[in-house]
């Protein structure tokens, strides 16, 4: 759709009170049918489920005041938890929950459920977190695609009638941290959980259980306990004769190593790729020549420590300048990868398709051993970040300036949230993925590398570990829900806008008082109970003929900082309000951002694979 920016003035207000005016009409219907089944399928004796499970409403969120369900938002038929707890329930495992499509948390303990516990039940929940299903009658063998729910952190079978092995492929659940078994019929070695220090009572009153945290399982031997002590003493002496030779030889080579690592101009991962340099750079589109990997380490010089142009939690940029010397491309090493190989390229053939004018597009990529590489097209004017604090300390950026890169980058993240397909949830934004090019022109970049992370840790670490200062853009709920929304990626947008207004960091307001501890965000707010709002903005950019403009964005900015995610406008708002203050400058084209759909729901993979246990 192409409208003139006249066109456009005229009807912008009518437009934006629309959309503020709509509300979500599309409940989940798979949902519904989810929890009707579910009624259906069970002995209710204590009529919990028949007393409040009443499906006579027609009401958006109407499901979420029955009893036992938790919604992913109040107004919305999409069930986060179920919780039916000691409610007298009789039945088998329901398999209708694999309708509740968007489920997270599932509590049937202390009930009469009995039956084995479904084969396929990672089909059956797809994104569970936390799976409770002690003192029941459960009976059979605990299912080895349990180990397929790769988003389980907490599994509670106790108090059941459980026989065989616990299953060892369960240890490979990564973000496991409580496991329980105790009272049943289980045999056998328990698995090794690296992820969680599984104590001894959570195996308790098992007929056989052994390893781990329990008594050692025997292992039988055709030998006996004389010839073993006798090939170990013989074994023994094998091994203190070899020692010192031994010794010798990992000294010189660590020596040999350490020279290598003190090397200015080298990179020990980089000179590990040794062998590979043959393997192909896989290109989106001509924009770029046919190339491989050691074209990139050329253009990187090795990937030297002088080539970094930038770093953040989701790996390393390095300027690589190409063999015509007038080829600038970034090519990004990304930080340890839980996906497969496999996943890996799906994801690169999803976001090598992405284009939009306000973001960085991706070039090309390369798999070699461990190693992921990112090509990008260069950004000549490097990160928003830096031209707003310069190390040097010198230099601003002028008011339309920054109205400009707003809007470009409002465009682009609103473009991710409401027209690509599939739909992007950033995670990460801030002024550090704000990247300018020669024009100044906004680009996003780092969209859809959260997913290519652990989606999980890419915002624990900050919290556990303070790294890359990024506190002050992540919305307040999510310290709560751990959960990514196209809202938290608002307020971490509005952060932004109010950096751009202010000229200060997020996480320390150097104007404030030597007393005030708090963020960015926090200050604002602060000033505005008290109507001293004028002295957030940056001194050098009123007084100019553009103060009502100022007022005007930061406005926008407070409201997408709001602390209650339903008060904060979509990305599509934003980007139109900010378009509007910025009418007469004529930054942008002619083309109006179109969305499919301007409402809160997401692509659901994109909002669970966040999601951990909240205790």
């Amino acid at each position: 759709m192409v409208l003139s920016s006249r066109a456009f003035s005229g009807h912008v207000v009518i437009s934006i009170w629309l959309l503020l005016g709509c509300s979500l009409t599309n409940g989940t219907d798979t949902d519904i049918f989810c929890l009707k089944s579910i009624k259906e399928s069970l002995e209710d004796p204590n009529n919990y489920l028949q007393s409040s499970w009443n499906f006579n409403n027609n009401t958006e969120g109407f499901i979420c005041h029955f009893t036992g369900v938790e919604c992913w938002h109040d107004d919305e038929n999409r069930v986060l938890n179920l919780k039916l707890s000691s409610m007298g329930l009789k039945g088998q495992f329901p398999r209708a929950l694999q309708n509740c499509s968007s489920l997270t948390g599932l509590d049937l303990s202390i009930n009469n459920f009995s039956g084995a516990i479904p084969a396929d039940i990672s089909k059956l929940l797809k994104f569970v977190t936390t799976l409770d299903l002690s003192s029941n009658d459960f009976s059979g063998e605990i299912p080895v695609d349990l180990a397929n729910c790769s988003y389980l952190n907490s599994i509670k079978l106790d108090q059941n009638r459980l026989t065989g092995q616990i299953p060892l492929q369960l240890g490979q659940l990564s973000r496991l941290k409580a496991f329980t078994a105790a009272n049943n019929l289980l045999t056998g070695q328990v698995p090794t959980f690296g992820s969680a220090d599984i104590p001894a009572e959570s195996y308790a009153n098992n007929p056989g259980l052994c390893g781990g945290p329990l008594e050692p399982c025997q292992v039988k031997s055709s030998k006996s306990n004389t010839a073993v002590i006798a090939g170990a003493a013989v074994g023994g002496v094998t091994v203190a004769a070899l020692g010192l030779g031994i010794a010798a030889f990992f000294f010189v080579r660590r020596v040999s190593a350490k020279k290598k690592d003190e090397d200015p101009e080298g990179n020990k991962w980089a000179r590990s790729l040794k062998g590979t340099k043959g393997i192909k750079v896989s290109m989106f589109g001509k924009s770029v020549s046919k190339m491989k990997l050691s074209d990139l380490m050329k253009a990187t010089n090795n990937f030297s420590k002088d080539s970094i142009i930038g770093t953040g939690r989701t790996g390393t940029v390095y300027k690589a300048v190409l063999d015509d010397g007038s080829t600038v491309l970034m090519v990004k090493r990304l930080q340890e990868s839980q996906h497969s190989e496999k996943e890996f390229m799906s994801e690169m053939a999803t976001l090598g398709n992405v284009r939009h004018r306000n973001l960085v597009p991706l070039l090309g990529f390369c798999v070699a051993k461990n190693e992921r590489l990112l090509v990008y097209e260069n950004m000549k004017n490097g990160t928003l970040h830096d031209q707003l604090h310069p190390a040097s300390g010198g230099g601003t950026m002028e008011w339309p300036l920054r109205l400009k890169v707003a809007i470009g980058a409002a465009k682009g993240l609103a473009f991710l949230h409401h027209t690509c397909i599939p739909r992007i949830i950033h995670r990460n934004i801030s002024s550090k993925c704000i990247l300018l090019n020669a024009d100044f022109e906004a680009k996003i970049s780092d969209f859809g590398l959260a997913r290519l992370m652990n989606p999980i840790d890419t915002h624990l670490s900050t919290f556990v570990n303070g790294e890359f200062g990024d506190l002050g853009y992540v919305a307040p709920e999510y310290t709560r829900t751990l959960v990514a929304t196209p809202k938290g990626d608002v307020y971490s947008f509005g952060t932004v806008l109010l950096e751009l207004v202010t000229s200060e960091r997020p996480t320390h307001v150097a104007k404030a008082p030597e007393t005030f501890k708090g963020n960015l965000v926090e200050w604002i707010s602060e000033l505005s109970s008290k109507s001293q709002i004028q002295d957030a903005i940056d001194e050098s950019l009123l007084g100019k003929g553009v103060d009502n403009e100022i007022f005007q964005f930061l406005k926008v900015a407070c409201n997408c900082v709001l602390p209650n995610p339903k008060g904060r406008p979509t990305m599509f708002e934003v980007y139109q309000l900010l378009r509007a203050i910025g009418g007469r400058y004529n930054f942008t084209d002619d083309e109006i951002l179109v969305p499919t759909d301007t409402g809160d729901a997401s692509n659901l993979e994109e909002l669970i694979v966040a999601r951990e246990e909240n205790d």
